[in-house]
C-alpha cells in the first residue's frame, strides 16, 4: 500500500507546528554542536568502487574482497567513494507497545520526533528519504522524495495513524524482509524499534546490513528497565490485553523484574553487534540532541579508527 503527499489539512497544519518547534530547538542545537557534519551520521547511499588495498586492523570485515584474497593469500580491502546524494530509510515500528510511556512523552512521540528531525536535517541538505509503516503488518511505504512538504507529509503519517489495537505480538521479521525486498539500492537505514517483538528478526537484520549501512534505533522507558515502588500494580500487555497485578512494594520483585530486564538488554545489544549493526538508544526521559551527538561522535572515533588515523603508529602495531 502506497501513500502520496496529501493536501494541506488540519492534521498537516498539526505536523507543521511540530516541524517547526523542532527547526527551531533540535536542529538549530544540532547545526551548532555538530558544524554541519551530517555526514558523519548518515552515510552515502551509493558507493563506488575505487580501489582494492592490504587490509588493516579496525578495517570492516564486511569490504573484504574474498576473490582477491583467495588469489593473493592476503586478504585485501575494497575501497568505496560515496555519491553525494543519499538515500535515507525509515523501517518504522509504530506496534502497540510503542504507545507507551511512564512520563511526559512515550515511545511513539519520541520515534516521530526522531523520525522529523533526521529528515529534515537530510532533505535540506538535497537528499531523499522515504519510510515503511508496521502497526500489525506493513501497512504503508512512503517512496523516496525530497524537500521539507515530504518530510511534512512522512510526519502526519506518523501522527495521524488509527489508534493501536490489540493485533497480537509484533513481528518485526516482518519489516525487516520487506525492507530488503523493496529497498534495492545501498541507503542507510533507521530501523525505529522498541525491539519487543517475537524471535526471528536477528537474520533479517543481519541480511540487510549485509547491504546496506543500518543504524538500529531503539526506543525504551525507564520503567521497561527497573520498577518505582508504587504498591500494586495492573500491568497489561499493550498488544496482547493480558493483564497482571503485581506488588511494586515487594523488593524481590522489583529486582527479578530489573535482573531479567538487564538480561534482556545485555543480549539485544550483543545481538546488534554481532549483526554489524549501530545502536542508538532514545529513551522517553533523555534529550534527543544529546543522544544524536553522543551517537555521531561515536561514529567519529570509529571512523577514524578505522582509515587508521586514530591511533599512534606504536600503537596501531600493537592493536
Amino acid at each position: 500500500m502506497k501513500s502520496s503527499p496529501p493536501e494541506t489539512t488540519a492534521s498537516g497544519a498539526g505536523a507543521e507546528q511540530v516541524l517547526r518547534r523542532l527547526e527551531w530547538t533540535v536542529l538549530r542545537r544540532l547545526d551548532g554542536l555538530l558544524q554541519g557534519d551530517y555526514r558523519t551520521l548518515l552515510r552515502g547511499a551509493g558507493l563506488d568502487l575505487a580501489d582494492l588495498r592490504e587490509y588493516q586492523h579496525h578495517d570492516d570485515v564486511r569490504h573484504i574482497d574474498w576473490n582477491v584474497t583467495a588469489r593473493t593469500g592476503t586478504p585485501h580491502v575494497r575501497v568505496f567513494t560515496e555519491d553525494r546524494e543519499m538515500a535515507a530509510w525509515f523501517l518504522l515500528d509504530l506496534s502497540p507497545s510503542v504507545d507507551f510511556g511512564s512520563g511526559e512523552q512515550r515511545k511513539r512521540q519520541v520515534s516521530a520526533e526522531f523520525v522529523a528531525v533526521l529528515a529534515r536535517m537530510l532533505t535540506r541538505h538535497g537528499n531523499r528519504v522515504g519510510a515503511m509503516l508496521y502497526g500489525s503488518g506493513v501497512d504503508s511505504i512512503i517512496p523516496t522524495r525530497g524537500g521539507r512538504r515530504h518530510v511534512l507529509h512522512l510526519l502526519d503519517s506518523m501522527q495521524t495513524r488509527p489508534a493501536p489495537v490489540e493485533a497480537g505480538p509484533t513481528r518485526l521479521a516482518d519489516l525487516l524482509e520487506s525492507g530488503a525486498s523493496l529497498i534495492k539500492r545501498r541507503s542507510t537505514i533507521f530501523v525505529v524499534s522498541d525491539f519487543i517483538t517475537e524471535p526471528g528478526w536477528e537474520r533479517p537484520l543481519g541480511h540487510l546490513a549485509q547491504r546496506h549501512e543500518v543504524v538500529a534505533v531503539r526506543l525504551l522507558d525507564p520503567m521497561e528497565l527497573q520498577l518505582p515502588d508504587l504498591g500494586l500494580l495492573t500491568i497489561r500487555d499493550a498488544e496482547t490485553g493480558e493483564q497482571m497485578l503485581v506488588d511494586t512494594h515487594d523488593s524481590g520483585f522489583r529486582k527479578r523484574f530489573a535482573r531479567i530486564a538487564a538480561q534482556r538488554e545485555s543480549e539485544l545489544r550483543q545481538t546488534l553487534v554481532r549483526a554489524g549493526v549501530d545502536a542508538l538508544e532514545l529513551s522517553t526521559d533523555a534529550d534527543l540532541v544529546d543522544a544524536i551527538v553522543r551517537f555521531t561522535e561515536m561514529r567519529k572515533r570509529r571512523s577514524r579508527l578505522s582509515g587508521g588515523g586514530g591511533l599512534p603508529a606504536h600503537l596501531k602495531h600493537a592493536a
